[in-house]
């Protein structure tokens, strides 16, 4: 494998397609660690991080073998690009469903526990979930704002402030206020979270 350090990308990827899967090895070794720091700085989850760079390495070879690779001597740049669309992927998926936190910083519905069966399970947590979304429309916008932005975008009360044009206390105000109405109506419907 040392005498394939040496050689270009592009003449990785030549290699590659001639049949050489050291080759390819290589060049995986060559980025490897940074390509997963930064996903790992984008997803902040090791486990995800390794799923999402075995996908790009999947899509990577995928494209090679599809003749759809055609950025000779932009290797790098095109894997990280392949890797950012993916973590904006997840981010875009984890947008559409709600998490709230527990005050142990526990998504609830990691905390509850229900004793029926995996597809009652799902239903119910579907049913309950949908229950959070109404509880969230129900909340003045700017409440509803900051907890969407702090629960599915994972944003920092510096980054909401900046977005929002308010400063982190009043950020940390609506949230704080948010989290407390949603707690209050849960407890006036009876509805079980």
């Amino acid at each position: 494998m040392k005498a394939y350090n040496t050689l270009s990308d592009t003449e990785l990827i030549q290699l590659y397609n001639q049949g050489n899967s050291n080759a390819f090895a290589c060049i995986v070794k060559r980025y490897e660690s940074r390509i997963f720091t930064s996903i790992f700085l984008l997803v902040k989850d090791r486990y995800l991080a390794e799923d999402i760079f075995q996908d790009v390495f999947i899509r990577v070879l995928e494209s090679i073998k599809n003749s759809a690779y055609t950025e000779e001597g932009k290797f790098l740049p095109y894997v990280m690009r392949i890797a950012h669309n993916l973590c904006m992927d997840h981010f875009r998926k984890s947008k559409r469903l709600p998490t709230i936190k527990t005050s142990d910083n526990l998504d609830i519905f990691d905390v509850l526990n229900f004793a029926e069966p995996a597809r009652e399970d799902k239903i119910i947590q579907g049913e309950m979930q949908e229950r959070v979304r109404r509880l969230l429309d129900k909340l003045p916008e700017d409440q509803r704002e900051v907890i969407i932005l702090r629960h599915f975008a994972d944003l920092s009360f510096k980054e909401i402030s900046a977005l929002t044009n308010s400063s982190i206390n009043t950020a940390l105000g609506r949230m704080r206020y948010g989290l407390k109405n949603i707690r209050k109506m849960t407890i006036e419907r009876q509805i079980a979270i």
